[in-house]
């Protein structure tokens, strides 16, 4: 039987900053709205983390069971490819943490949201779609993220879904102006992603798996992710200035050079290993700027 911490280990935990910071970056903009809904937001945070955890599973899951991970991996060891965790108690916990996103996701949607027959099955429909995308970014015939939409499916889910969708859940209203910070959150979030491909290049594209880094090399890569680093913050601003919130909330703009230095570090640590502390890092300090951002939106 696999030990807890071989468990821990397979859930990734240190990617759950990241999925909490697009349910905190919606929660906290909703919460300036008249009919705000914390039980929402509260419940769409549980979900995140079960999909989240549901994905990391699966990961490791197909990963393993396809060769792309093995012993010249570059990041963290795999659970199923050190035989830590056998496939099949794997494949169990994935559908065990399918079915805890599936509960909380009709939870969130028919209890703490209390929607419309017409807009519930909407969410229903995004949430199982949720589910398939988490399982299907390395599981099954042509996994997605074998063919380079791994960033995509980020931006949807982590972006505009995770951030405006808690936003629609926690106010049962919509603005446009909700997809600023829906978009700056699934760039950050795509940027994860992309120096996580941007560490395991060499050894991704000896096995086949064709991310968007091995389709662009890894210079571009850097350019790439260079933009959807920056991006955001001139995102967040736009939203500041045309919502008509108190310009303090620009404050946020002080995360700006922090993040700059690690692009400039990333630049001088091209590739491998030296690249997996940066992924950890831009998770959390993804985390702290949303929270930041919200903490003077509300003040």
């Amino acid at each position: 039987m696999a030990s807890l911490k071989s468990w821990i280990k397979a859930a990734r935990l240190r990617t759950l900053p990241l999925a909490l910071a697009s349910v905190a970056m919606g929660g906290m903009v909703a919460a300036t709205h008249p009919r705000f809904n914390l039980k929402a937001v509260v419940m769409a945070a549980v979900t995140t983390l079960f999909l989240q955890i549901l994905s990391n599973l699966a990961n490791d899951y197909g990963d393993s069971r396809s060769g792309i991970d093995n012993e010249k991996r570059v990041g963290p060891k795999r659970t199923v490819q050190t035989g830590e965790i056998t496939a099949q108690s794997m494949k169990k916990a994935v559908i065990l943490f399918s079915a805890l996103s599936l509960i909380s996701g009709l939870l969130l949607i028919f209890w703490a949201a209390d929607l419309s027959f017409k807009t519930s099955a909407i969410f229903v429909l995004l949430g199982l779609a949720a589910i398939i995308a988490a399982i299907k970014y390395t599981v099954g015939k042509n996994p997605y993220g074998y063919i380079g939409l791994g960033d995509l499916f980020v931006f949807l889910f982590f972006g505009l879904l995770g951030v405006g969708g808690t936003w629609f859940l926690a106010t049962k209203s919509w603005d446009p102006l909700i997809l600023l910070p829906a978009t700056a959150m699934g760039l950050l979030s795509a940027g994860v992603l992309n120096l996580n491909n941007m560490r395991d290049f060499v050894n991704d594209r000896q096995n086949g798996k064709n991310t968007l880094v091995v389709k662009i090399g890894l210079r571009a890569a850097f350019v790439y992710h260079c933009i959807i680093v920056l991006l955001p913050f001139v995102l967040l601003g736009a939203y500041v200035l045309f919502s008509g919130v108190n310009p303090r909330v620009l404050l946020f703009l002080i995360f700006l050079p922090v993040f700059v230095v690690d692009l400039v570090k990333i630049k001088n640590s091209f590739g491998g290993a030296l690249l997996d502390p940066f992924l950890r890092k831009l998770a959390v300090k993804t985390l702290l700027m949303t929270l930041f951002f919200g903490i003077l939106l509300n003040l």
